[in-house]
């Protein structure tokens, strides 16, 4: 049990020792060290404007997040339970997934304005196909004995899909929105790029101007930061809430 916790930090500071390292040997300022990075990180969050950036970047990509998931996942239930409608729309599904981020980016701009609903737009859009490939094959897997005897005792549809069909979905749900915070925040930061003043992705493009490395690095490991505080406070104990009538496996 206390390997199992101090893994985690004993990794993350062979991490942040290799750096030093690297950026010791390189001694270029294209390779800043922790303690540059660091100060910068600490200026910016003096003067608020590292938090103002954090708080807008996260905002739209709770937004998006919401959006993708909501609409992925009843696209991908859909998908997976109807061959009908997997056969008209299954192709599409493939289009969606192969055309690139910055292609739905720059269109979405172009028609809808260099606005936040566009913005937004452009980083659901990108994700709702991953999502509806996951719960697809979700759907496809679910043990079809639970619906049969669903069926046999008149269950309401709304009562299969909340007692049946959802808990064994919900690794699938996890999955995908796993998967889709790591995506979504790296396209939020090609939106604020290309057509925002404000975010993590205008203030990275603005350092990128000036050449100042460590003021990247600065807002990327924030970033990463508060993605994987998301991840270790909010998803990792709402899975395990969820998931808590499953059978826990024996650690080897």
């Amino acid at each position: 049990m206390r390997w199992r916790r101090l893994a985690p930090i004993l990794s993350l500071a062979l991490l942040v020792g290799l750096w030093a390292v690297a950026a010791e040997l390189a001694a270029s300022r294209s390779l800043p060290g922790p303690a540059a990075v660091l100060s910068v990180l600490v200026r910016e969050a003096a003067d608020g404007a590292l938090f103002h950036h954090l708080g807008i970047t996260l905002a739209r990509m709770a937004a998006a997040f919401v959006i993708a998931m909501s609409i992925g996942s009843a696209l991908g239930i859909l998908l997976g339970r109807s061959a009908t409608a997997d056969r008209l729309f299954g192709l599409w599904l493939t289009v969606f997934l192969n055309i690139p981020a910055l292609v739905v980016i720059v269109l979405a701009y172009v028609w809808f304005g260099l606005t936040e609903a566009a913005a937004i737009g452009a980083v659901a859009v990108n994700k709702i196909p991953n999502v509806v490939v996951v719960l697809r094959e979700g759907t496809r897997a679910i043990d079809e004995q639970y619906v049969e005897m669903a069926r046999t005792f008149r269950m309401a549809r709304s009562d299969v899909l909340r007692h049946v069909l959802l808990p064994q979905l919900t690794p699938y749900f996890a999955a995908a929105a796993r998967s889709g915070l790591a995506l979504i925040w790296k396209i939020v930061l090609v939106v604020e790029l290309l057509g925002r003043s404000d975010g993590v992705g205008f203030q990275i493009h603005l350092y990128f101007q000036m050449f100042d490395v460590a003021g990247i690095l600065a807002y990327t490991v924030a970033f990463v930061a508060v993605v994987q505080l998301l991840e270790l406070c909010v998803l990792q104990p709402v899975e395990h809430r969820l998931t808590r009538w499953r059978p826990v496996r024996a650690e080897a």
